[in-house]
Order: structure tokens, then sequence, then C-alpha cells
């Protein structure tokens, strides 16, 4: 079965939800605020369009899928505010996988629009967001030369929809050579462990694909000017710690695994679909993530790393 098929954040908004743990993807979102604020001041210098359109290519679910639209309306706002201009109709595309929980998006849609009229007023443009499926080409691969293949085809197929100027904005997680990125690290030493156990079937593993690359900051320039739609505009880095959000009470204080606990529910939000496609069996799965909590907290944790490094681009569409 085709990754896209399976893939997907935890729906709905119990423990283990993508809604209720995703603060490290919001921290993400709002560190790109600044620069969107720039392109869009830029893309006004150059004209007062009546219509702008964004898209954001992987929205998921939760409080965090609609967070990139608001913070468009709200530099929009400023800047017109500013130039005494009237404000554009905003069309914001929402793109992820197909199975991704599209309802609690649309649920929350209506105290959306109640925010923007009572903040923004009937003074701001109109605001239209439908929600599309997105296609394979927007998944990250597991290695690098299928990241080359599939990061250029992505920078193609975007370039097709911009006009000559328009703006792109990334944020990507990349390799660091001190902290552990991505928490599959600690995830794949789980499983080795397991399979060793005879708990998981080790060709089960290597039939898997783990569509998880954080490739170096000068392969991504390299796959970006190889590419050639796209002029670098801007390039930055910057940190999210695993335990964004995370406040230890005085129960978790007796717990040494309440951070590795924690990180889990984080991780479990967003790969727990991929995971159990591939062990097939419950129990499995949640011996997986009770061995990730402490194996993440001894080994990444309790050594100050765990990190996910964070690069941050602002692209132009060539003339």
């Amino acid at each position: 079965m085709e990754v896209e098929q399976i893939l997907h954040m935890n729906g709905g908004e119990g423990e283990n939800s993508y809604a209720n743990n995703s603060l490290t993807q919001k921290e993400a979102i709002v560190k790109a605020k600044p620069l969107l604020e720039q392109s869009l001041n830029d893309l006004y210098c150059n004209g007062f369009p009546d219509c702008i359109t964004v898209a954001d290519m992987g929205c998921s679910s939760g409080p965090n899928a609609l967070l990139p639209t608001w913070e468009a309306i709200d530099s929009l706002d400023k800047i017109c505010n500013r130039l005494n201009r009237k404000p554009p109709v905003l069309h914001s595309f929402l793109n992820d996988l197909p199975g991704s929980d599209f309802n609690t998006v649309f649920k929350s849609l209506p105290s959306f629009y109640e925010r923007l009229r009572t903040e923004k007023g009937h003074e701001f443009g109109s605001c239209f967001m439908p929600k599309e499926p997105m296609s394979e080409f927007d998944i990250h691969r597991a290695y690098f030369d299928q990241f080359k293949s599939d990061f250029s085809a992505f920078l193609k197929f975007r370039s097709e929809e911009l006009k000559c100027g328009g703006r792109m904005i990334l944020t990507l997680l990349y390799n660091d050579s001190f902290h552990a990125t991505s928490p599959g690290e600690p995830a794949l030493l789980v499983i080795k462990d397991m399979i060793s156990e005879g708990l998981i079937e080790e060709s089960k593993l290597k039939s898997s694909n783990f569509p998880i690359y954080a490739p170096y900051v000068d392969e991504v320039k390299q796959v970006i000017e190889r590419e050639g739609s796209f002029d670098i505009h801007q390039l930055e880095t910057f940190h999210v710690s695993w335990l964004e959000g995370f406040v230890e009470n005085d129960n978790e204080g007796l717990d040494k695994y309440a951070r590795g606990k924690y990180v889990t529910r984080h991780v479990r939000a967003v790969g727990e679909s991929l995971l159990s496609s591939i062990c097939g069996d419950d129990a499995i799965v949640e011996e997986i993530y009770r061995r990730f909590a402490i194996k993440v907290t001894d080994e990444i944790l309790e050594k100050g790393r765990g990190a996910f490094a964070n690069l941050l681009i602002s692209l132009v569409k060539k003339l």
C-alpha cells in the first residue's frame, strides 16, 4: 500500500490526537510569521491585487490548520491599514494527505469566521478556504536520492501554480550535527531491539517506507538552484525543543520518564497510522511507544539533546 494512503496525523481530539499534540509545529509556524509578513509587504510594493491566493501544503488538523491563514490575514490587515488600501479577497487552499481528519478542520471554520468578524470587522475582504487532498509529490521520502527527485518535482509543480514574482515560504527539518533532529532515531533503535527479541518480523521493517529525511542545508540549496524555478530570497534556521509546551506538575515530578512520555504523545500523533500499518498489532504498537518513552528519555533528553532543527526559506518565482 502506498504511503500517502496510510500516513496521516491522528484525528479527533483525544489524548494522542494531533490536535492536542502539535505545539512544536505551532512554534515553527509562529517563527515563520515575520517572513510571511515581509513577503506580503514586498508583494504589495509591486502593486495592489484585489485577490491574493495562498496555499498551505500541509495543514493537517487541529488548531494549527487555520493558523497560517490567520497570520496571512493579520499581516495583510496591518499592511493595508498602513497603506490605506482596501484589503484583498483571500483564497486560502488547505492541502493535506487524503487520510487526514478533514472534519475537525471544517468544524472549526464557524469559530474562525466569527473571530475574523470580531477582530477584523466587516472591512476585511472575504476569505474562502477549500481543503484538498495532497498529491504524492508533496510527501517527503526516506533517502537523499528520492529527496532530490521529489523535492525537485515539488518545486516544479509549485512554480507552475505561481505568477512570476510569486512567493513561497517553506519550513522543513534539516540535519543538525548535535540535536537528534527527528524522533525517528530512538524509534528505530526500539524497533531494532524488538526485532532481535523476535517481537517484530524484520521483513516487515525492510519492506516499509518511512517518509523521513532531514537533509543538510547545502543539499536543500543545491536542489533549489538546480531546479531553477526560484530565487532564494532569505534562508534561516531555528530550533524548537521536543519539550515545547511541557509543564512538569507535582505528580510528574516523581516520574523520571514524564518528559519522554510527553514527547511520545507528540510522536504518536504524527506516526501512529504508519506504524500500525507496518506492525498490524495494537499490542506491539503500544509496546513500541512504551519503550520509546524510556529510550528517548535516557538517550536523548538526559543528554540535553532533542530539538527539531528547522530550515525556513523564502523563495521568489523567477521572472
